[in-house]
């Protein structure tokens, strides 16, 4: 079955009719059970005073999200400021020596934020990973920067690095971490890239300047530094036709959903909420799904708007960032699931990619996964959680191409040839509702908790069955419909099917013949995409 598979127009109106009603019908539940429980002793710590127009109180249960847009959102916006106005000044007067200020303004911020000795620390690993792409070894740049990494995970490396910073603030923790671990993440694509080059070695102040990118510093998204280092160096700086209009677009977007989600987070407490056991076990199964799918959808709002700040900043200074991660929302297949493209990306070019080779070998494929899932879970931290998360997704990455090896054999390959794109559509959808729900639960292990993951199980699987779990697999099914449907106009739009040629009129012995066959041959030919589309 292709992707340009169309269903009747009436039928993608119902599957829309549906989602909706479920989008609305869990979300009235959920803002029920918010102001119902506005006053309970477990909210305190996290339902705080908010906007004093709405006389509600907000959601404060997500610090990061906090820390970025009130608390220290001031801060934020002066260093990148600061960094958008240097910039912009070095590329009016010597663009060919922009990437050297980038660097420059990046160390004088570090130094400002964290002091001399956080940036000694940072230049000690810098230079060690450097020293060891001179070898020109992948295993030796992996293992060196894996271990490197590892001392940031576990005592007591962790300590004795945490005391070269200075001073003790509320956002130290979290700029040690960012700062520490980005850099490694650098300077090992850096040295995997150095192996790479056929002659000669890129000079250490390349890694310097691709490091000390501050608004990729603290908290990424990572480019490659094959990436980074071809635009970053690249002489022609002229803009593409309205890209700076685009660039202010996505600006708003950004500025939009920062101020919708803060708005929601005075009627949803959709964060505080999973953390209360108790008040779980006593809500309807629409509210504890919907809390789920709501927990999900916020994280990755969260991960587009953080990423989508950086990115409109980077984009300023002439660099093709990587995109935003895909919506959990367009989602129902594991190999594109993730939530930072830019570790997705590092780790798809490096380990993925590298081991795997083209996906269809069962073993490689397997051993590509397992790889890939280990770096992430020592990128993350092990942990109980972490592991049972990665086991889970790396299972569920590989039995995707278990079965589509399987039913890639006779005679099932032939069943599907029979049968017509529309109905093949549907019956793969019905496969891919169980897979949504399988990544909507791994994933809510890793962003909330062991215990909230159960209790979603459990009220989808057994409680709820059988109307809960035939209601929600069939709402389900309807949004895996809806997705299709946009992927196919999305298709339609990539790659257009060809027009048929114009048919050649015999030749006459008459030149009125031809003549007369020529207004017929003008015709215009109707795309073979729309009518599938009709």
């Amino acid at each position: 079955m292709g992707v340009k598979a169309a269903l009747p127009k009436y039928e993608i109106y119902f599957y829309n009719t549906v989602l909706c009603l479920a989008m609305f019908w869990a979300t009235s539940w959920i803002s029920e059970v918010s102001s119902s429980n506005i006053n309970r002793k477990t909210f305190k710590s996290s339902v705080k005073p908010g906007w004093h127009y709405f006389g509600r109180r907000m959601d404060t249960a997500d610090v990061e999200w906090v820390m970025w847009f009130s608390t220290f959102r001031e801060h934020i916006l002066f260093a990148l400021s600061g960094h958008v106005l240097f910039a912009k000044i070095c590329t009016m007067l010597a663009p060919q020596h922009r990437s050297l200020v980038y660097m420059a303004y990046g160390l004088l911020a570090v130094w400002t934020s964290m002091g001399w000795t956080y940036v000694t620390l940072i230049l000690s690993h810098c230079i060690l990973l450097y020293s060891i792409s001179l070898v020109k070894l992948r295993w030796l740049c992996f293992v060196t920067g894996l271990a490197t990494l590892a001392t940031f995970k576990c005592e007591p490396f962790v300590s004795w690095q945490a005391d070269f910073v200075e001073g003790d603030f509320e956002l130290r923790h979290i700029l040690f971490y960012g700062g520490c671990g980005f850099t490694i993440m650098r300077c090992m694509s850096f040295a995997l890239e150095n192996c790479e080059r056929k002659e000669g070695n890129y000079s250490i102040l390349e890694l310097l300047k691709y490091n000390f990118y501050l608004p990729f510093f603290y908290f990424g998204p990572i480019m490659t530094f094959d990436k980074y280092y071809v635009q970053a160096n690249k002489s022609d700086l002229t803009r593409k036709e309205r890209e700076m209009w685009n660039i202010s677009l996505q600006g708003l977007i950004h500025l939009a959903a920062i101020i919708v989600v803060d708005i929601l987070f005075h009627f949803m407490y959709i964060l505080t909420i999973p953390t209360d056991m108790k008040l779980l076990k006593h809500l309807s199964d629409w509210a504890v799904v919907g809390l789920a799918y709501s927990n999900l959808v916020y994280d990755w709002v969260k991960a587009a708007v953080m990423f989508g700040v950086i990115n409109t900043v980077s984009r300023l200074d002439h660099l093709d960032p990587p995109k935003p991660p895909k919506c959990i929302t367009m989602l129902y297949v594991f190999a594109e699931t993730h939530f930072d493209r830019g570790i997705n990306d590092w780790l798809c070019k490096y380990v993925y990619n590298y081991l795997g080779g083209k996906h269809d070998n069962v073993l490689e494929e397997l051993v590509a996964s397992l790889c890939t899932f280990g770096v992430t879970i020592l990128w993350l931290g092990p942990c109980e959680v972490v592991l049972i998360w990665a086991f889970f997704n790396c299972f569920g990455l590989n039995f995707e191409l278990w079965t589509a090896k399987f039913f890639s054999m006779e005679p099932f390959a032939s069943f599907e040839m029979a049968m017509s794109e529309a109905m093949s559509r549907r019956i793969r959808a019905i496969f891919n509702m169980f897979n949504f729900w399988t990544i909507v639960l791994y994933n809510i292990l890793a962003l909330n908790s062991l215990d909230f993951a159960k209790l979603v199980a459990k009220r989808l699987l057994l409680k709820g069955f059988p109307i809960t779990t035939i209601v929600v697999m069939f709402v389900t099914y309807c949004l895996i419909q809806v997705i299709k449907e946009s992927e196919r106009r999305q298709a339609l739009i990539d790659d257009p099917d060809p027009i048929p040629p114009a048919p050649v009129p015999p030749p006459g012995p008459v030149s009125g013949t031809a003549t007369a066959a020529s207004p017929a041959a003008a015709q215009p030919v109707v795309e073979p995409g729309k009518e599938k589309a009709e």
